[in-house]
């Protein structure tokens, strides 16, 4: 086979032919645009580190911190969650759990832990069970109606207050306040995303897992948080109350959405806020050792993320640099990408069954350009992942692509389900069930 005759990927493809070509469109852009975000990340990195020596921070005394645990059904992790809140070494704090309707020993649970700055605000049905944004614009008013009118916080203005989301089964790191304090010393910072780990690791699926919050925090969004558009993640999630007031119609912040948290971080940059990611200290939370649980959960997400193609209308009106666009619209609507490779997959391994990519009998500098593409971007996410980054574990990171990849493709199943509870406007779900947390920890 020629040179030349190897650039014709797709000769014979017939109808397939523009399939095929689209995604291999979508893949040569992402893998790009993730090497030049991944020059980006490094430069952040970079600044963050310097800043923080010449600043070591801590949290300010000044703001008061507002913990807000959803909670349904979590007998299981709820002490050990909010004790941890309790054990930050801050000044001025309340930890507010939403008991949203737990059937559970969840409220007798919350009941013997008991001590000043715990609220416990109960949800009975028919009320209850509304999804997390109802809870969560629950709490919203609460601080306002209660917190900041009554007791030692009262008078406090909106714009020293910091809403914290903590999952019932997060972990918040002991400096998290003291780095997120120093993100909120710009008062134009209306939302700061900690960095998510899994606590539990010890199977290939958490680990995945780990890796995957990972990659996204350490590249993705350490890269837009160079362009303050920085993604809310739900867990270890800050927000500015007064930004949150700001974007609250008259039931409160959060939209009804399967990934409110999503919804809620376009919004705010939308409405003039910058919004951050700190890397550096976050939250950890249970990651997913079954299989049916973890295509359950993602299916959830997936389908808050079609959901959120909503806002490409508003992201087209932005004015916004051309960049910043950019991002914007291809992480929007990266779902769309996702499905149209997933599509092309098997139609490509069809077409080479009949010997119909003449690509893979190509030059080998053609193969490695394909392999490249197929592994190029776990690669490099991969190396963001470490701290520090180096040359030398390029290797590595590009052998532990291949397993990463694998996972990759086995969740791509909850996307088609996610599309197809949207087409038919299923938009219930059912919670997922915690581990047992050993003793030992």
């Amino acid at each position: 086979m020629t040179s030349a005759a190897a650039f014709d990927f797709y000769a014979g493809a017939g109808p397939a032919r523009a399939l095929l070509v689209l995604a291999l469109a979508i893949i040569v852009f992402g893998v790009v645009w993730t090497a030049m975000l991944f020059a980006v990340a490094s430069r952040q990195r970079r600044y963050d580190r310097k800043r923080q020596a010449d600043d070591p921070g801590t949290a300010s005394p000044s703001l008061l911190w507002v913990f807000v645990v959803p909670a349904l059904n979590e007998e299981v992790t709820i002490a050990d969650s909010v004790r941890r809140l309790f054990d930050l070494d801050l000044e001025r704090r309340v930890v507010l759990v939403v008991d949203d309707g737990s059937q559970d020993r969840t409220p007798q649970v919350l009941a013997e832990l008991a001590r000043p700055g715990l609220v416990v605000l109960r949800r009975d049905l028919p009320e209850a069970r509304k999804g997390k944004s109802e809870a969560l614009n629950d709490a919203w008013r609460h601080i306002h109606d209660t917190v900041l009118t009554q007791g030692p916080h009262r008078g406090t203005g909106p714009e020293e207050v910091v809403v914290v989301i903590v999952d019932a089964d997060g972990r918040l790191d002991a400096a998290a306040p003291a780095q997120i304090a120093r993100r909120f010393a710009d008062p134009r910072v209306g939302g700061v995303q900690s960095q998510v780990t899994i606590y539990n690791r010890k199977g290939f699926l958490t680990w995945c897992q780990d890796v995957e919050f990972a990659v996204y925090g350490r590249l993705y969004q350490l890269a837009r948080s160079f362009w303050f558009i920085a993604d809310m993640g739900g867990n270890g999630q800050f927000n500015r109350l007064s930004a949150l007031d700001e974007i609250a119609g008259t039931e409160g912040p959060w939209r009804p959405a399967l990934t409110e948290d999503q919804d809620l971080g376009l919004r705010l940059y939308g409405a003039g806020w910058r919004s951050t990611h700190e890397w550096r200290a976050g939250v950890s939370q249970q990651g997913l050792n079954n299989y049916h649980r973890l295509s359950r959960q993602r299916t959830r997400w997936y389908q808050g993320n079609l959901q959120a193609l909503r806002h490409l209308g508003g992201i087209l009106r932005m004015k916004v640099s051309f960049i910043v666009r950019i991002d914007l619209l291809w992480y929007i609507t990266l779902p769309l990408q996702q499905l149209i490779v997933a599509v092309a997959l098997p139609v490509a391994v069809a077409l080479w069954c009949f010997g119909h990519l003449p690509f893979w009998n190509g030059p080998l500098w053609l193969i490695m350009l394909i392999y490249g593409l197929a592994f190029g971007t776990g690669t490099l996410g991969l190396l963001a992942r470490s701290e520090p980054m180096r040359v030398r574990d390029l290797p590595l990171a590009f052998l532990m692509s291949i397993p990463y990849a694998l996972y990759t493709w086995l969740i791509i199943p909850s996307l088609f389900r996610a599309l197809f509870r949207l087409i038919f406007r299923r938009g219930g779900w059912v919670k997922t069930p915690r581990e047992a947390i050993p003793e030992a920890e």
